[in-house]
């Protein structure tokens, strides 16, 4: 019984050991990999358009890896996960890139906010605060030895997606971005486009890429597609790489076929107009 005993309190003591929150870092000058954790703020999506920049504060971590084999600086791409948490095909994505010679950091906003999924309440967290998340995670990087600053793309799939293609807005970068750092590229897989923000079309001349499924009835393809046209009008490096046919999550390895979600909060008939800073 006491062997018993024993061994389900070590079992114990180390899951809460998994679990526990990773110590925040404000540097890698170490040059570290694995688990990092850096400090963030959650607060309602009006205060992030004020540009304000208090907010609750909370620690969120990713998962660093470099490439196998690859000496000095090398290229990285920050993943940023969608409604679902981060998921196996985030990781699978990220397994592909370092293949290809890039450093992956993927950003899960939820575990340290004590989120599971926005799924079923997209309101439990704004993607205003995972566009934070992402431009705190760059400044972090920028301080690794082994990251190439100029070359840290960003790419993100659904919520993420949404992130990534915000985060793209030059009022953003202003107004909570990291001064003299940008990222090199933003790729966004079958984002929500469904908020006109102000100076929404004011994006980054660094490259934006869209790919989207024409079928999906979760983030639609048609508001994306007028997005990138507006954007090409005004002479932005962005491309719309459309799938016909496919629909939300394309990229969702290993799945037999489409799912239905019933309680998954379907908002593809909701757009919003900012009208002031934080007012729709």
């Amino acid at each position: 019984m006491r062997a018993r005993r024993l061994f389900v309190a070590l079992v114990v003591a180390t899951a809460t050991a998994a679990c526990a929150t990773p110590a925040p870092v404000t540097s890698l000058a170490a040059g570290p990999n694995g688990r990092i954790a850096f400090e963030t703020v959650t607060r309602p999506a009006a205060v992030f358009l004020q540009g304000a920049p208090d907010g609750t504060p909370h620690v969120v971590w990713g998962d660093l890896s470099l490439p196998p084999g690859a000496e000095g600086r090398v290229p990285a791409v920050v993943l940023v996960h969608g409604s679902g948490g981060v998921s196996v095909n985030v990781r699978r994505w990220a397994r592909e890139l370092r293949a290809l010679g890039l450093a992956t950091f993927v950003l899960d906003g939820f575990s340290g906010r004590g989120i599971g999924e926005t799924v079923t309440d997209q309101s439990r967290l704004s993607p205003l605060d995972m566009i934070g998340d992402a431009y705190r995670a760059l400044a972090l990087l920028a301080t690794h030895p082994r990251v190439d600053a100029g070359r840290v793309v960003l790419m993100g799939f659904s919520r993420g997606g949404t992130v990534s293609l915000y985060a793209s807005l030059a009022r953003f970068r202003r107004l909570h971005g990291p001064p003299g750092l940008e990222y090199a590229a933003y790729l966004a897989f079958y984002p929500f486009y469904n908020v006109a923000f102000l100076e929404g079309d004011d994006v980054s001349d660094r490259p934006i890429r869209i790919f989207h499924g024409t079928a999906d009835d979760w983030t639609p393809f048609e508001p994306c597609r007028g997005y990138a046209v507006r954007l090409r009008r005004a002479g932005k490096d962005v491309e719309l790489h459309a799938y016909p046919g496919t629909q939300h999550g394309f990229d969702a390895f290993g799945l037999p076929g489409p799912r239905r979600l019933p309680r998954a909060v379907n908002a593809s008939r909701c757009h919003l107009v900012e009208r002031a800073p934080g007012v729709s």
